[in-house]
């Protein structure tokens, strides 16, 4: 029987147990695979977990606006005055509010704030010379630059980080469904070649009674001896105990199938490949350019350069000479009446500049600036080292596709060889011309060819998936397949 009749055969199965069975494509279980796979949902946790700090850092980046009320406090104290060497009791009421506005500078580290102190106080305090105290209101409006001077930007670096972490766990989120593309592809043709096996061997099974009944009849009429008719029942029995271990790693496979899938283990599936050849041209120089550029194992090593840099940076400011600014100007008024708060007002102006001089670390900085510049290095290395594997596993895989074309070419071939083979003695066995050993011997070299083209074709298609992915390029549909990791517009 042909390859295309076993595809025939199959089929007509599968229509009459579609009702009690549930028949899965490849591109149907790895959709299944990409919404409830482990890995999957790790690398997807990760990616959220990196988009949301992107967008609290940026969200940060925005004007803080914050309010603090002090509806009541009140004091009782006793003090001494040391200028006028006197002791008063003070009594206090008062209320409060404070209204900030807080800017964060991204172009220069700074922070520019607006803060505005609006009270209500209610003071009384007695000493020797009697009775003293205010009642009114005061309101206090400042405007501040704090800014480093001498440094490196903190907060611009901190957002590239963060940038950068985010297309990292894209990067690794998308690696990661090409992976369980690929497991889920392997798993699904193994559950295949299993499923082949078994008709293979359920064929052999009939061919093999078929054979038994032959012989049988044959001792029956006395044309043969009785050995004969035992040892085509031995064979049959073989056939019997091939078929069954062939059923049990065919349920064993499909159960570590279903639980990749995330199936239920109860349900009863059957997979449908298409395991048609057409030679894909595969253009090495092509491939092996689209791979240097697409693939995202080199932005992430690039990544690490940039973050090594970023680690550089950082190293290189301990024990740095830095500088403080800070600039505040500000309007105070106060009075008993609230709308004659500023008929008297003084401005408040404030310079202060501070400088952080390094004398000496004992040589911590330049220590740790040279293991800073080594893991620098080794990225470097990471980077080139990853080009070369990537050249050298393209070229390797490409060469790995031409041979199993000319594995498939032969294995048709040795099965056409084997089947006219099997006719052709099958034919001589009934004559009597033929042992039933002789014959078990061709129907054993039958079913190995069937097996054979069956593995040498899903071997191509599964090189085929590997260099889609080892050079993001799908030469079957002429397309680049790299994802799009340009980080969203997180506001």
């Amino acid at each position: 029987m042909k390859l295309k009749s076993l595809i025939v055969l199959l089929s007509i199965l599968v229509s009459v147990n579609a009702i009690a069975q549930r028949v899965m494509s490849l591109e149907q279980a790895i959709e299944q695979a990409m919404k409830t796979s482990p890995n999957i949902q790790q690398s997807r946790l990760s990616l959220t977990q990196n988009e949301e700090r992107l967008k609290a850092q940026r969200a940060a980046l925005k004007s803080n606006f914050s309010l603090n009320v002090t509806p009541l406090q009140y004091s009782h104290d006793r003090q001494f005055n040391n200028q006028l060497s006197k002791w008063y009791t003070i009594e206090n009421y008062g209320s409060l509010g404070n209204f900030q506005v807080t800017q964060p500078i991204l172009w220069t580290d700074g922070v520019l704030s607006l803060n505005n102190t609006f009270s209500y106080t209610n003071n009384n305090s007695t000493s020797d010379n009697g009775l003293e105290g205010f009642k009114g209101f005061s309101n206090n409006l400042t405007l501040k630059l704090d800014q480093p001077l001498f440094t490196y930007n903190r907060t611009k670096l901190e957002l590239k980080e963060l940038e950068l972490n985010y297309e990292n766990s894209a990067l690794s989120y998308a690696l990661q469904e090409l992976n369980v593309e690929n497991m889920v592809t392997q798993s699904f043709y193994k559950v295949y070649q299993t499923q082949m096996a078994l008709n293979i061997s359920r064929e052999e099974f009939e061919n093999r009674k078929q054979s038994y009944d032959i012989i049988k009849n044959k001792v029956d009429g006395g044309l043969v001896a009785k050995e004969e008719l035992y040892q085509a029942e031995l064979d049959m029995l073989s056939s019997e105990a091939n078929m069954q271990d062939n059923q049990v790693t065919f349920e064993n496979d499909k159960d570590n199938f279903k639980q990749m899938l995330g199936i239920d283990l109860e349900e009863e599936i059957m997979v449908l490949a298409d395991i048609s050849v057409l030679p894909v041209d595969v253009d090495l120089p092509r491939a092996i350019s689209e791979g240097l550029s697409n693939r995202m194992e080199i932005r992430q090593r690039e990544i690490e350069i940039q973050t090594g840099q970023f680690d550089l940076i950082k190293t290189n400011a301990l024990n740095e000479f830095r500088g403080d600014l800070s600039l505040e100007v500000g309007v105070f008024g106060e009075n008993e009446q609230l709308p004659n708060i500023y008929d008297d007002p003084t401005n408040n102006q404030k310079v202060q500049l501070g400088l952080t001089i390094p004398l000496w670390d004992w040589g911590e900085k330049k220590a740790r600036l040279r293991a800073s510049q080594a893991a620098l290095e080794m990225n470097y290395n990471d980077l080139r080292d990853e080009e070369v594997g990537i050249k050298l596993t393209i070229r390797q895989v490409y060469r790995s596709l031409q041979n199993q074309l000319k594995q498939i070419e032969i294995a048709r071939k040795n099965v056409d060889n084997a089947e006219l083979t099997y006719e052709i003695n099958l034919e001589k066995y009934k004559n009597g011309d033929l042992t039933s050993m002789d014959l078990n011997l061709v129907q054993n070299q039958l079913t190995q060819n069937k097996n054979a083209l069956t593995n040498a074709i899903i071997s191509y298609k599964l090189e085929l998936l590997n260099m889609k992915i080892q050079s993001m390029y799908d030469f079957e549909n002429n397309i680049s397949i790299t994802p799009q990791l340009k980080p969203r517009n997180i506001q």
